[in-house]
């Protein structure tokens, strides 16, 4: 029948809507299953490990006790690490210096035997001992390098380069790695390029021994620093003069805290500009010429020394004004403060009674010698009868500001017509002035050395290189540290296990976790869990319950209407009619209730009373609802 198609978009509709809300309740339970899957997978794991250590006891009680313990090596066993095979870095290109320490001996190194000036003589030997071990928590067996074993001791050691550097027209790159095994408290890891000199001798090497250069870090308290210093020389003076580079921007603390292995790099370039790069980043740069304290080259000019400011020069700004008067009226005598006269003495003040009275339960001491002691007296305590009074004593009048006080007069100031501005010493020129625009071209040197002090031992060095090639130190530190960071990388915990070793260090990370957890959980529960959506009017059939909010009296009015419409279209079509009355003959027994069903739902709306918002809502043609004959 026509009318029947009436009634396809409402259940269309009907149809999507509990579509989407099978899918929603799908989606929850998928999340739900998936989460109780894992928690139980885990669970069942942990009881399948426990139910095998039980029937592996009941199957054989002589070798029980031995079962349980092996199973119990093997839970916490972790599994195996993938392996990383330790080789021995090789220079890849021409080198001055390249040292790795996977001889095992200190071969070529000399230990000094020098004291120090001006110190006691048994603090004074550089007598700390210097070893070539493995690291303690090496991943890489058979990685040697050298340990600074003692703490709070002078210690001293260095080797002889290849061939003296000369600074000329290549860069100069100095690399090596240092582990502070223990933490470091205070004491440094920094190298010297000692310079090539006549005295040079690494028996005697200590504190002042000459160097070009001293870089490495530094550590005492808080205060973690990144050394670069380079001893220039005066071309006028001959006069050497410690030159120390800015500061990094970068927060140093991690390298000296971690307890891993970290790669220190110099790059100094002829064109005075360098860099120093920790772990391949760079974390400080600059040029010789521009940052550098003090700066290398000195002004040009200079104060006078001998210059002295006049007598009469005048540096005051502001003078008091000379022709300021006081005023008649200004009294300089009137005190600030007045008693309020309108103050009135509260009701129930006590005068005649102290403040303090002698406590009547005190007792003199047995001990007490008034000839020693004088004459006893008992302790002072608070009035009792002043407690509920308003006050006790001689009432006084409170105090108030007085209206009338000024304070002393003072002439207000004015400009000074005879300033002549802050006095500064002449300027002459520079009798030390010189320009060096090759600070780059350094002296030679022709060793490297370690001096240190350390109040922290197990320091270790290795790696040192020194040659001219980015690519060779590149090479050198990829094939030495690059395999210790592979190895340490390796051996590492996952995410979540560097997750929580990060929020120990810093528990404000555990706020961020819980809102980064939380955040989607609450989103899927509220997209699968939000309350159903009220159908529309459009989604009523015919047989659904009437709407609570349709008048009706517009129900019954849009039920007559929509009645008259079915019997127009039943004239004009009674070929649909009879084709209708024949598919209705051959209906089965459960379409014939579904309509006795209907009608009987029809004839209960026909009693209810229709509203007005009904009828309009009815009136619409999405709502309008077809008669069966």
């Amino acid at each position: 029948m026509e009318p029947l198609g009436l009634l396809q978009p409402s259940a269309s509709a009907g149809g999507v809507r509990r579509e989407t809300m099978k899918q929603k309740w799908l989606l929850c339970a998928a999340l739900l299953l998936a989460g109780a899957s894992a928690i139980l997978a885990h669970e069942t794991h942990d009881h399948d490990h426990d139910d095998d250590d039980v029937i592996d006891i009941e199957d054989d009680l002589d070798d029980g006790v031995e079962e349980v313990e092996e199973l119990k090596h093997e839970a916490s066993t972790p599994p195996p690490l993938p392996k990383v095979t330790y080789k021995a870095p090789v220079p890849t290109g021409d080198v001055y210096f390249a040292e790795n320490f996977d001889k095992g001996t200190l071969e070529g190194w000399v230990l000094s035997k020098a004291k120090k000036d001006d110190i006691d003589d048994e603090i004074a030997k550089y007598d700390g001992k210097w070893e070539v071990q493995e690291m303690k928590d090496t991943k890489l067996p058979g990685d040697k390098g050298l340990v600074l074993v003692s703490r709070a001791k002078h210690h001293a050691i260095s080797a002889k380069l290849t061939k003296p550097f000369v600074f000329d027209t290549k860069p100069l790159i100095v690399q090596y790695e240092v582990n502070f095994q223990n933490g470091i408290e205070c004491g440094g890891a920094y190298v010297k390029l000692l310079s090539k000199t006549r005295e040079l001798n690494l028996d005697q090497f200590h504190d002042k021994t000459p160097y070009t250069i001293m870089f490495g870090p530094d550590k005492c308290g808080e205060d973690y620093k990144l050394h670069f210093i380079f001893r220039h020389k005066s071309p006028k003076t001959g006069m050497y003069e410690e030159k120390h580079a800015k500061r990094p921007d970068a927060d140093l603390k991690n390298y000296f805290t971690d307890k891993k292995t970290h790669l220190y790099t110099l790059v100094l370039n002829p064109d005075n500009s360098f860099e120093i790069l920790v772990d391949q980043t760079v974390v400080n740069s600059g040029n010789l010429l521009s940052d550098m304290t003090p700066a290398v080259n000195p002004p040009r000019e200079i104060e006078d020394p001998n210059d002295q400011k006049p007598e009469d020069w005048d540096e005051r700004a502001k003078i008091p004004d000379p022709d300021a008067v006081k005023p008649d009226d200004w009294d300089e005598d009137a005190p600030a403060k007045i008693p309020d006269e309108d103050a009135v003495k509260p009701e129930g003040w006590l005068d005649d009674e102290p403040e303090y009275v002698a406590d009547p339960d005190a007792e003199k001491p047995e001990d007490w010698d008034e000839d020693m002691d004088g004459e006893w007296e008992a302790p002072q305590i608070a009035n009792p009868k002043c407690e509920s009074a308003p006050g006790c004593g001689a009432w006084q009048r409170p105090t108030i500001d007085n209206p009338n006080y000024k304070g002393k007069w003072k002439a207000p100031m004015i400009d000074n017509p005879n300033y002549q501005g802050i006095w500064k010493p002449r300027k002459i020129p520079n009798p030390d002035f010189f320009e060096d625009l090759e600070p780059f071209k350094m002296t030679p040197f022709a060793a490297l050395g370690l001096e240190l002090w350390s109040m922290t031992s197990d320091i270790l060095f290795d790696n040192f290189i020194i040659c001219t090639d980015r690519a060779v130190a590149d090479d050198w530190g990829n094939d030495g540290w690059g395999l210790k960071k592979a190895a340490d990388g390796a051996a590492e915990p996952g995410v979540v296990g560097q997750m929580m070793a990060a929020a120990e260090e810093r528990p404000w990370l555990w706020v961020v976790y819980i809102l980064t957890v939380a955040l989607p959980v609450f989103l899927v529960v509220l997209f699968c869990c939000s309350g159903k959506k009220q159908p529309s009017a459009a989604e009523y059939k015919k047989t659904d319950a009437p709407q609570p909010d349709v008048n009706e009296e517009e129900k019954v009015e849009e039920k007559d209407k929509g009645g008259a419409e079915a019997e127009e279209i039943h004239e004009e079509k009674p070929e649909e009619k009879q084709r209708g009355d024949g598919d209705a003959g051959s209906a089965s027994q459960e379409e014939e209730e579904e309509e006795e069903e209907e009608e009987e739902d029809e004839d209960e709306e026909d009693s209810k009373p229709i509203t007005e918002e009904e009828e309009t809502v009815n009136r619409s043609p999405r709502n309008r609802k077809p008669r069966r004959d």
